[in-house]
C-alpha cells in the first residue's frame, strides 16, 4: 500500500521518508528544475502562481518539470479555482536532506 497524504485537490504529494536522494538529484538534474527551485526559493517560503514562472520550455513540458518535482518530494501543488499555487516543502525537505537547500541558496 503506497504511503502517502491527499490534499484538498487530491494531489498526490509523497511522504519525504520514502523518497530517496537519488529521487532528489535526478528531479533537480535539469535545468528548467533547477530555474524552478531558484524561483522559489525567491519567493521567501510564499506561494508562487503557476502561470508566473520564467521558463524557456512549453507549458505542457513545464508542467511535467514540476510534477517530477513534486513526485521527488521538493514541491506542493496547492488549487483554488483555476489556479495552481505551488510552494517548496521546505522545513520537510530540510529536515530530510541537510544542507541541500541551503547548497541551492547559495547558488541564487
Amino acid at each position: 500500500m503506497l504511503d502517502i497524504y491527499l490534499t484538498m485537490d487530491i494531489t498526490l504529494h509523497p511522504k519525504l521518508k520514502d523518497v530517496t536522494f537519488e529521487q532528489v538529484l535526478k528531479a533537480l538534474g535539469d535545468p528548467v528544475r533547477i530555474s524552478a527551485i531558484k524561483q522559489l526559493l525567491a519567493m521567501d517560503g510564499e506561494e508562487k502562481v503557476c502561470g508566473t514562472f520564467d521558463y524557456s520550455v512549453t507549458k505542457a513540458t513545464f508542467s511535467h518539470h514540476l510534477k517530477i518535482l513534486r513526485e521527488a518530494g521538493l514541491i506542493r501543488f496547492r488549487e483554488e479555482g483555476t489556479r495552481r499555487y505551488i510552494s517548496l516543502r521546505m522545513a520537510e525537505v530540510k529536515k530530510r536532506f541537510p544542507g541541500l537547500m541551503e547548497m541551492l541558496e547559495k547558488d541564487l
